[in-house]
């Protein structure tokens, strides 16, 4: 009885799977002026992996700056990254003339890119007490944020974070130095699932 129920199932199932196979086909018998299921499918396989390459260029560019500590690296942005590190006076978190520069710069990538999410770390120098420093970072991140928003970023690929001066590119104790550590830096992050 077993035997004559497996072979049943079987016979069902194939022919399930043969009905399911011819609806699903379909003929490339489109009207003139219309672009055909196939030619679709093969413009939508073109842009998904112009996507992906630019996710992938934009991670192999860009590491949060932990990992890189952690792997003993610099937390830096890469020469060659879409995305580029801005920077701050002391003590503030105001976008400077050249910080909205290189944000509307970025700002025009991600509005080419729109698969890309960011992650915009806000940095400090040393001076001050760590709770001030990551709240300067965070205000920092927020200030970077915001501005990428009125330039029709979608505040939904855009998420911040403050290392405060937990993460320092440079370790010197002079103005120079102190400078560099006062930035934002933009980390292109894998895409949410489904997307």
């Amino acid at each position: 009885m077993n035997k004559l129920f497996l072979r049943g199932l079987i016979v069902s199932l194939s022919v399930l799977a043969m009905a399911g196979m011819t609806a699903c086909s379909s003929t490339d018998s489109a009207k003139p002026g219309t672009t055909s299921g196939s030619a679709q499918a093969a413009q939508g396989m073109s842009n998904r992996k112009q996507t992906a390459s630019a996710i992938r260029k934009a991670q192999t560019q860009s590491q949060s700056s932990l990992d890189a500590l952690r792997r003993g690296e610099s937390p830096t942005t890469a020469p060659g990254s879409a995305l580029k590190e801005i920077y701050f006076d002391f003590d503030r978190y105001d976008l400077s003339s050249d910080a909205r520069g290189v944000l509307k710069a970025s700002g025009e990538w991600l509005k080419s890119n729109p698969a890309v999410r960011v992650e915009i770390e806000g940095h400090c120098d040393e001076r001050g007490t760590n709770e001030y420093n990551l709240a300067l970072g965070a205000k920092r991140a927020q200030a970077a944020k915001d501005y990428l928003v009125s330039l029709g970023v979608a505040a939904g690929r855009l998420s911040t974070i403050s290392y405060g001066e937990e993460v320092a590119v440079c370790h010197d104790k002079n103005e120079s130095c102190w400078r560099r550590n006062r930035r934002d830096r933009f980390v292109a992050l894998a895409p949410k699932p489904g997307v």
